[in-house]
């Protein structure tokens, strides 16, 4: 049997940022690296810190701007 799954900040930052029209290129971008393992994410204290490719990116005071932010990063280093 498996245990009843409830939504978490996590899940409501992930439904409220897919629909927004912007968020058009950004949730796929995340998806991806979610697939190959290649991003990472923990809350500490009041902040989100994001981590690509095992290098910190990002660190926001929320989840979805410090994917936002860590993406934007990750592209202008690939530039």
């Amino acid at each position: 049997m498996h245990p009843k799954r409830t939504t978490t900040d996590f899940d409501r930052a992930v439904a409220a940022a897919g629909a927004n029209a912007e968020d058009a290129d950004v949730w796929p971008w995340f998806t991806l690296l979610m697939q190959d393992r290649r991003v990472r994410w923990c809350q500490a204290e009041d902040h989100w810190l994001v981590s690509v490719d095992n290098q910190h990116v990002a660190t926001e005071s929320s989840f979805d701007e410090a994917i936002r932010s860590a993406k934007a990063r990750v592209q202008k280093q690939r530039a």
